[in-house]
């Protein structure tokens, strides 16, 4: 795969979350709110990584939203406005996938998809690539 086609890759995926997150909360009652705060996490991760994958910067495997922000921020400063989001965000990385581990809410459903969507479209905005 050329570097080209693995960047695209890198936003198909992730548009693939947010997708599934904004299905699930469209079309399941009750609304799945684990599963969907899951995947708005897994979207923003990979936006991350797509913009630093994009920068050619190296990053570790980490689910750890904080961390792959950090790397953005020595690339764009821009990006510190996501702290709050991205703290928000990165609870839901692992924990959900286990019973009683954490509760969430429909509000966090909800600001999950927000967050998501508002990093995503400033990602888009800095690769200049559209999304497939």
């Amino acid at each position: 795969m050329d570097r080209n086609e693995e960047l695209r890759q890198w936003f198909k995926c992730s548009k693939q979350d947010l997708d599934v997150a904004k299905h699930l909360i469209n079309n399941m009652r009750p609304t799945p709110d684990e599963a969907i705060c899951f995947h708005c996490q897994q979207s923003v991760e990979k936006d991350l990584k797509g913009f630093l994958f994009f920068n050619g910067t190296e990053f570790e495997k980490t689910h750890d939203l904080l961390v792959l922000l950090d790397i953005c921020v020595d690339i764009i400063p821009e990006f510190t406005k996501f702290g709050k989001q991205c703290t928000f965000l990165s609870r839901f990385a692992v924990m959900p996938r286990y019973p009683n581990e954490v509760l969430i809410s429909d509000d966090d459903a909800k600001s999950a998809i927000r967050f998501a969507e508002d990093i995503k479209q400033f990602v888009m905005s800095k690769v200049n690539l559209s999304e497939n």
